[in-house]
C-alpha cells in the first residue's frame, strides 16, 4: 500500500489525502448525501469515509487506531488491537434544540436562516464524533445516556466534563456508563490524550484543567437545555464558535500515515 499524507490545500481550504485523492470538505453537510428519512450518522457514505480517514491514527501509546467500517449502510466501525476491541458509531454532538427542548417563544426570536445555519454546521465534521456502540449488560451506551439524562441532554460540553471527571475518578451523571467502557477510555491514557485524539482542544482550557462550557455550568443541575433567550443565544454562539474552530483544526492537519 502506498504511503499517504493529509496536507492542507490552502486554495480550497480543505484537507486532501494525496495518495487516494480524498478531500475532507469541512463545510460539507452530511444530510445532503443521506437517503431521505435516514440518520446521517449511520447512512452518510461521506461521513463514513471522513471518520475512517481522520481517526485511523496512532493512540497515545503508539498503537494504530485503525477503523474498519461496514461496507454498506448503516455504517458502523470496529477496531481490534492490543488497545482493545471496540465497536463504534457516529454521533452529531452539537444539538441545536430547534425541534425540541427550547421554548417556542425563544426560538421565534431567531430567523429561519439563523436556525438553518446552526443546524447545518452541526452536521459538518467539526460537530461529529465516534462513541462505543456495543451495549454492555443490556445497559445504555454512552450516546444513549447522553440523550436520555436530563442533566446532560446531549450537550457535548457536559459530556466532556463528565469524561474529565471520569479520568480524575470523580462523580458525574455519566460516571457509571463511562466506567462500563473503561477499556475504550484507557486507550487514550488520560484526559489530555482523549481531548487531543478527538481534536476537542477548543472545548477545554489551555492547561486541560477545565472545560469551556457553552453556558454557565451549574453542577449538572437540570434543565441542561437553555430555557430563555439570552442563555440560548449564548449557547448557540459558543457552539458555533467551537464547531468552526474544530473544523479549522481539521483543515490544518498534516498527518503522515
Amino acid at each position: 500500500m502506498l504511503p499517504t499524507k493529509i496536507v492542507t490545500d490552502a486554495a480550497a481550504g480543505t484537507v486532501a489525502e494525496v495518495a487516494q485523492g480524498m478531500v475532507i470538505d469541512t463545510s460539507f453537510d452530511f444530510r445532503t448525501d443521506t437517503p431521505p428519512g435516514k440518520d446521517p450518522d449511520t447512512y452518510s457514505a461521506t461521513l463514513c469515509r471522513y471518520h475512517q480517514l481522520l481517526w485511523s491514527k496512532p493512540l497515545p501509546s503508539g498503537v494504530q487506531f485503525e477503523l474498519a467500517p461496514t461496507t454498506r449502510p448503516p455504517y458502523y466501525f470496529s477496531h481490534s488491537s492490543t488497545a482493545g476491541d471496540f465497536g463504534l458509531s457516529s454521533d452529531a454532538f452539537v444539538p441545536s434544540y430547534t425541534r425540541y427542548g427550547v421554548p417556542k417563544l425563544v426560538l421565534e426570536q431567531f430567523s429561519a436562516a439563523e436556525h438553518d445555519y446552526f443546524n447545518t454546521i452541526g452536521y459538518t465534521i467539526g460537530g461529529i464524533i465516534l462513541w462505543p456502540a456495543v451495549r454492555i449488560d443490556g445497559k445504555w451506551t454512552i450516546n444513549q445516556a447522553r440523550g436520555c439524562l436530563r442533566t446532560i441532554a446531549d450537550r457535548m460540553d457536559l459530556t466532556l466534563e463528565s469524561i474529565r471527571r471520569y479520568y480524575e475518578c470523580k462523580w458525574s451523571p455519566l460516571g457509571d456508563v463511562l466506567a462500563r467502557y473503561r477499556d475504550f477510555f484507557a486507550a487514550f491514557e488520560d484526559f489530555r490524550g482523549y481531548v487531543d485524539f478527538w481534536l476537542l482542544q477548543d472545548m477545554v482550557t489551555d492547561d486541560y484543567s477545565a472545560v469551556r462550557f457553552f453556558i454557565p455550568f451549574d453542577e449538572f443541575r437540570p434543565p441542561a437545555i437553555p430555557q430563555d433567550f439570552d442563555t440560548y443565544r449564548e449557547y448557540r454562539r459558543r457552539s458555533i464558535e467551537f464547531t468552526q474552530a474544530r473544523n479549522r483544526r481539521i483543515d490544518g492537519l498534516a498527518i503522515a500515515f
